[in-house]
């Protein structure tokens, strides 16, 4: 797991987007999706890649993806390179393990999030009113608390470099309509609650997580990742203790080090320092050794 790659640049692929970590390609039809070893935190993308980290969430995601197909569709054709069109070929030795053939789909305007637990923004949101996107929550409640039922917590999507901003249900209707808000939030609860399952048993606490839909004609998909270290908080279940923060297999880790230095949180970034990357990279094999390996 010791390839790095930061930055692809298929010159003979037509490239479509740049993510803060994911490459696509527009190939026939499709997408081709790879996963570099990029990562940003408080919307910036770092320097300093973390070696492996690309292959290790294409490979959590997968392993989500195909568990939660009887719940929604996604957009996985296929992650095996010797599957992808003979365009692609030239590349399979970068594409080998981090990169997904995915189906074309209209992404929906919001990031969908469920939180099982009180941690982050979601806190910071709690102590000022004790409510969390328009949703009323208990007095009482203390950093890290679980939830007594998951809640559902939009967010917009920013365009790169900016913030994502709460929104409530309401605004959410606005943007794509009550009935699919309603489809969304059932299915994001669901997979929730089914992953918060699985992980528990592996040793994890998945505090809260962010998924994203799309739509193919008529029909609701999963897309982009799923239930990763990048797009959820994973907390080891043996060191849990209400009231305080926690310990984490993901990033948080990275915005840790980041906050201690008093970094200004705009570009550019700090350099990182090795064992900041080797830690952070220990994270996230850690998350893929317990739930999947």
């Amino acid at each position: 797991m010791n390839q790095i790659l930061q930055k692809t640049d298929f010159k003979t692929l037509t490239l479509v987007g740049r993510g803060k970590v994911r490459d696509i390609y527009s190939v026939g039809e499709n997408l081709l999706i790879v996963t570099t070893d990029r990562i940003s935190a408080f919307d910036v993308i770092m320097s300093d890649p973390i070696p492996g980290k690309g292959i290790i969430l294409n490979q959590v995601s997968s392993f989500w993806f195909d568990r939660m197909k009887d719940i929604v569709a996604n957009h996985i054709i296929s992650t095996r390179p010797a599957d992808f069109p003979e365009e692609c070929a030239p590349y399979r030795q970068s594409l080998e393990g981090r990169s997904m053939l995915v189906k074309k789909a209209k992404p929906l305007p919001v990031e969908c999030i469920v939180r099982g637990y009180i941690s982050g923004s979601g806190w910071k949101d709690y102590q000022k009113d004790k409510t969390i996107s328009g949703i009323r929550l208990p007095d009482g409640l203390r950093e890290s608390s679980r939830l007594r039922e998951p809640i559902f917590t939009p967010s917009t999507k920013a365009p790169e470099g900016e913030h994502d901003l709460p929104i409530s249900r309401k605004d959410m209707e606005g943007l794509i309509g009550a009935e699919l808000t309603q489809k969304v939030i059932d299915i994001s609860l669901a997979i929730y609650k089914r992953a918060a399952e699985t992980a528990l048993k592996a040793g994890i606490i998945i505090a809260d997580t962010k998924m994203e839909f799309g739509m193919i004609g008529n029909e609701l998909i999963l897309i982009d990742e799923l239930l990763t270290p990048d797009s959820s908080r994973f907390w080891p279940a043996d060191e849990y203790e209400e009231g305080r923060a926690q310990k984490s297999f993901d990033k948080q880790f990275l915005r840790d080090y980041l906050l201690s230095i008093n970094w200004n949180q705009t570009p550019p970034p700090p350099a990182l320092p090795p064992d900041i990357i080797e830690n952070t990279r220990k994270r996230y094999e850690e998350a893929l050794k317990r739930l999947v390996v």
